[in-house]
């Protein structure tokens, strides 16, 4: 490994790549008015670059030296809930990981351009890569995010801000939980079916990732849901690709219009296996038509919003490369996304902790990834082994250096069109027009499969599958302040189920059933009455109550087909 104590050797910048950048950009970007750079930020350098993010860039890139080059690339996490002091237990993991004790100490020593915060959550997929959690609460991630970023500004390229990334799709991957304001799965979301509403929501939560001092959001899922896939799920907006592009095309005016960047996950599609891309390589068998038709659609729809990142899919698409997961595969990024759909900003990889990346050493897998056209590494399994893998590659010939300038430079270029947007103040968060703009779309999305469009007699008593006290509390008293009565037993029972139910956690005698992520499992319940919320939010629970009090219609639309129901029994 280099001593990143030592002066960096300045790299040999190759020009007709800068200039190709110069001329191109990096990335579409939506109009909006220009934003004056925070006092961190140097002021637009003179003469032909001007203000433009993607020359600014080019123009940092040439003076970086092959340290910085590499570090700018890769978008590890780390262990601890603070950027300078951590736990014993977080240092090991961090020496582990990256051979440093602490958060800021790897971003100095790796030079790095981003981090992602990582977290647990209950019934979360996406569970089995992430290594620890250092998302707590409000307050604690704004300190975390402060620290981050000035460690970051100690670097080469510390005048634009450093990547602060997380995955905060909402539903069942929700990094964030506590103190913000919590949006519905995507897929309430596709059966609301209101492009306008989505947008609106998806800004009201970027203004308070924004505020806690994250800029970059692994969100929204681009996937259209072909599959009963237990990893996607309630995560995409749906089956139908033309409302899924325009859900993904709301989502990412919403978040980039709060000065957050949104991703378009996973390219080119993982709604049409049920396999998990976190243990094995699902196989997209779909020909190349039917790819083009079905799975493209949300992506070309995001990047005509403006997405300023897309991440690659661990996934063998054999229309398109045979064999080869698509975030190693420079015929799926560099042929059909940057070539075909016409993407130019950054790419990232899905995590490359997961099982399909680490069919290579951690440094070989590196080196793989950017040749394909990735841009930003995620999730490196070992921080240290990946970044002298890239180096010995540069050194060594196997990396092509104008292939490391241009990722470089669309990972600078990202930076500079995050520092024109400064973070809203904390009271953003949990704010009432936030929540306001939340329940709108919770209401809309509430969707009913079966039963009589009509109040709900009471009295009722609330059930559900595996616990979900909390769920049952929060509907019990929505459902009070609606002016239902409430008992414990013997009343008319609301039955509610969640992610991984089967048959055996139906109830025979629930008079209402409700699914609260993927409607699927309806298809086996006897209930008279039928509904779904897609979630189990409290915004999620009080427009369920609203609809079984007979206050509001249930007017949203499964967005997904169910067997042997109508996408609604109540019209729409």
């Amino acid at each position: 490994m280099a001593d990143v104590t030592t002066s960096p050797r300045r790299g040999r910048v190759v020009p007709a790549i800068l200039a190709g950048l110069l001329l191109a950009g990096c990335g579409s970007e939506p109009d909006r008015p220009a934003a004056t750079p925070p006092a961190s930020t140097p002021p637009a350098p003179s003469g032909a670059a001007g203000a433009d993010p993607a020359a600014r860039a080019a123009q940092l890139v040439a003076t970086l030296g092959d340290e910085d080059l590499v570090g700018q690339v890769l978008m590890p996490y780390a262990y601890g809930s603070a950027a300078d002091n951590v736990s014993a237990g977080s240092a090991a993991g961090n020496r582990k990981l990256a051979g440093v004790d602490t958060p800021a100490q790897m971003i100095a020593k790796y030079r790095l351009g981003g981090l992602i915060l990582v977290g647990f959550s209950a019934d979360d997929p996406t569970g089995g890569n992430q290594a620890t959690t250092n998302v707590d609460n409000p307050t604690q991630v704004r300190d975390l995010t402060t620290g981050l970023q000035t460690a970051a500004r100690k670097l080469a390229a510390g005048s634009v801000p450093l990547l602060v990334g997380t995955d905060q799709e909402y539903g069942v991957v929700t990094r964030i939980k506590d103190g913000v304001t919590q949006l519905p799965s995507g897929m309430a979301f596709g059966a609301a079916g209101d492009p306008a509403l989505t947008e609106k929501a998806w800004r009201a939560a970027g203004s308070e990732l924004a505020a806690l001092g994250v800029n970059v959001d692994f969100a929204p899922d681009a996937d259209v849901l072909r599959a009963q896939s237990t990893v996607i799920g309630s995560r995409s907006y749906g089956a139908d690709p033309k409302n899924v592009a325009a859900q993904v095309g709301g989502a990412v005016r919403g978040l980039q219009g709060a000065g957050v960047a949104a991703t378009l996950k996973h390219f080119p599609g993982h709604g049409d296996t049920a396999a998990d891309s976190h243990q094995d390589l699902p196989v997209l068998k779909q020909s190349r038509a039917t790819l083009d038709r079905n799975d493209l659609p949300p992506f070309k729809s995001g990047i005509d919003a403006g997405a300023w990142l897309v991440m690659s899919g661990h996934l063998d698409t054999r229309a398109v490369d045979a064999g080869t997961p698509a975030t190693f595969s420079h015929k799926v990024i560099t042929d059909v996304l940057r070539k075909q759909l016409g993407f130019s900003g950054v790419v990232v990889t899905d995590g490359m902790n997961m099982a399909p990346a680490q069919k290579w050493p951690a440094g070989e897998a590196a080196v793989r990834a950017l040749k394909a056209g990735n841009d930003l590494l995620l999730m490196p399994p070992n921080v240290g082994k990946a970044y002298d893998g890239l180096l010995a590659g540069l050194r060594d010939g196997s990396l092509p250096r104008d292939r490391l300038v241009e990722a470089a430079t669309h990972v600078l270029t990202l930076k500079f069109r995050l520092a024109g947007h400064p973070a809203p103040a904390m009271s953003t968060l949990g704010s009432a027009p936030n929540k306001a703009a939340v329940q709108q779309v919770s209401a809309a999305a509430v969707t009913q499969l079966r039963g009589p469009c009509t109040a709900l007699p009471g009295p009722v008593t609330v059930t559900s599958s595996n616990g979900r006290q909390h769920t049952r509390d929060l509907l019990t008293r929505a459902l009070r302040a609606a002016g239902v009565q409430v008992v414990g037993s013997g009343g008319r029972v609301v039955h509610l189920i969640g992610y991984g139910d089967g048959a055996g956690d139906l109830s025979a005698d629930a008079a209402v059933t409700v699914a609260m992520d993927t409607p699927y499992l309806l298809a086996k319940a006897k209930s008279e009455r039928l509904l779904a919320t897609y979630s189990s939010t409290e915004s999620s629970m009080a427009a369920l109550a609203a609809v079984l009090a007979g206050k509001a219609k249930p007017t949203g639309r499964a967005p997904v087909p169910v067997s042997g129901l109508p996408a609604t029994s109540c019209g729409g």
